[in-house]
């Protein structure tokens, strides 16, 4: 039996993993904050050791972009200090390790999509402790490790874009949405059906980066226009510049990442952005 640890499992994407669980021939073990505390090293050695763990998908993450501008203690704990644990017992263990990170590693500088071997400088704590997390596993270079980088998640569970613009769209005649960031958004139940395909697949010395986001381009006044029109919500989208929406953290203008490598190394399909979020939004009960 191929054992697998989920951790951040009642996020979107471990809450996808863990719906989609069921059709694959493996023993998961889904972990949350209260079950298993990975910034503890010697929980996590003790948990993988009475399980006879195989592989572990990393998706815990502090991705409260805007709060950990006052919070990079805590923001360090999980995104970096906790990776490094993992990737210390990966290691000595022996086992598979696919660690989720983040487009935000970016400055949203660039003028075409970024590939994996872009040059990374984050504007915020989050994208910092993030790129940390990444830096820590190169550098303990566990074997067959990998880390994919996602943007713009959203999902039936959790919080996220398209659960708000739902809530507000219902609530109000008209919203201002940002038009200047662009991206591509990811549907969290394709990611998680590309991870557990990847998963027996790694096989690699040094540990190796993906990029992984639904494909297409668009930004996010483009994203809310299209979840309205979806849901026949009748709310007016007006486009705003991001100065009109200031936040603590500083998001990338550009986000938009190269998928390439992801679906030549592991023979992958990705689905378009608008296919996918079709699917959610059936799966919600929202399409109309």
């Amino acid at each position: 039996m191929f054992n697998i640890l989920v951790t951040g499992s009642n996020g979107q994407l471990g809450s996808e993993i863990k719906e989609l669980s069921t059709k694959y021939e493996y023993k998961f073990f889904f972990t949350d904050r209260d079950s298993l505390d990975i910034t503890d090293a010697n929980a996590v050695e003790k948990f993988v050791e009475i399980n006879t763990i195989n592989a572990i998908i990393n998706c815990a993450a502090y991705t409260a972009v805007d709060k950990a501008e006052s919070d990079e203690v805590n923001a360090d704990r999980v995104n970096h200090i906790a990776v490094k644990n993992i990737a210390t017992i990966v290691k000595a263990k022996n086992i598979k390790l696919i660690h989720i990170s983040t487009d935000y590693i970016f400055d949203g500088e660039n003028f075409k999509p970024y590939t994996e071997d872009d040059s990374t400088n984050p504007n915020g704590v989050y994208g910092k402790t993030k790129l940390d997390g990444e830096k820590v596993i190169q550098t303990i270079n566990p074997l067959d490790a990998i880390i994919i980088r996602t943007s713009w998640v959203y999902s039936s569970f959790g919080a996220n874009f398209v659960k708000t613009m739902l809530r507000l769209g219902k609530e109000k005649d008209e919203l201002g949405i940002v038009f200047d960031q662009i991206g591509t958004p990811t549907y969290a139940r394709d990611l998680a059906k590309a991870i557990l395909n990847i998963v027996p697949n790694i096989n690699n010395e040094k540990v190796k980066i993906y990029n992984y986001s639904n494909e297409g381009v668009l930004s996010w006044y483009d994203f809310a226009i299209e979840i309205m029109s979806m849901t026949k919500l009748d709310c007016q989208i007006n486009p705003i510049e991001t100065k009109e929406y200031p936040t603590p953290a500083i998001r990338p203008h550009f986000s938009l990442l190269n998928k390439v490598k992801i679906k030549k190394d592991f023979n992958i399909t990705i689905p378009y952005w608008k296919d996918s979020l079709d699917k959610c939004l059936r799966i919600m009960g929202e399409r109309k």
